[in-house]
């Protein structure tokens, strides 16, 4: 494993208590960095933090990123106690199941979109003004290559994390000169707790479209996610790291 300093840093890691989220946490606390885990379920919080408290300093919050008072409350007891915010992993969301557009229900569209985007948005909007008035930040959106590509049978899924996407580029152009850097990375399928969300067609549909024939491994999309929250990380904003086994390489 390649070493990454983020020594003296503080990181968010949102919907860290498992998948992504938990292994992004483990590499940036094995970087040197103190992490603050968030996600909606407290039991497996509790897991979480008893794992990963043998590796560094580790937190953990039980928030709803939906909710502004839930970001808020978070947010201010994190500043209150004179720590800053360097970090910021917006990883927190859902699947919502598989389905033709026209036989997903409203509530389960407008849930996914409000979890994978307008969780993101609140968030940023919380932390940002933190990061600007420190004159650094890094931010690491997880986006998907289904933002890319928009995957049949997943209109709600692709079409909140194409915004995703969006929404990196727009607010990476509005950091540009603040010294906070917006980037996203964009993974194929990753063999995680969310594929209980997923039908089996859904998941082979997403590995034949994979030339290395493989899913990627959370490990390796933590490598990516340290360098991106690292100094060394310092001319790239607003940008879309591919990490699709070739899938979409643009």
């Amino acid at each position: 494993m390649n070493q990454i300093d983020l020594k003296g840093r503080t990181a968010i890691v949102t919907g860290g208590a498992r998948g992504i989220g938990y292994a992004a946490a483990q590499r940036l606390l094995a970087s040197g960095a103190s992490v603050m885990l968030w996600d909606i379920e407290a039991v497996a919080l509790d897991q979480a933090v008893t794992s990963l408290k043998s590796i560094g300093h580790v937190g953990t919050t039980v928030v709803d990123v939906t909710d502004e008072a839930s970001i808020a409350k978070a947010v201010d007891a994190l500043i209150g106690s004179s720590t800053r915010i360097d970090i910021l992993i917006n990883n927190a969301g859902i699947a919502g199941g598989n389905g033709p557009l026209w036989q997903l229900e409203p509530k389960v569209w407008r849930r996914v979109v409000e979890v994978n985007l307008i969780g993101p948005y609140l968030v940023c909007r919380a932390v940002v003004p933190h990061m600007m008035a420190a004159g650094y930040g890094r931010i690491v959106n997880i986006a998907s290559i289904a933002g890319k590509e928009g995957n049949p049978n997943a209109s709600h899924y692709s079409a909140s994390k194409a915004g995703l996407i969006a929404l990196t580029k727009s607010l990476g152009k509005e950091l540009a000169t603040t010294g906070v850097l917006v980037n996203c990375i964009a993974p194929a399928a990753a063999n995680t707790g969310m594929f209980l969300q997923m039908s089996e067609a859904h998941i082979d549909y997403m590995r034949s479209k994979i030339p290395m024939n493989r899913l990627v491994e959370v490990e390796e999309l933590a490598a990516l996610i340290a360098w991106l929250s690292s100094e060394e990380c310092s001319f790239s904003t607003g940008a879309v790291f591919d990490i699709s086994g070739g899938r979409a390489t643009y």
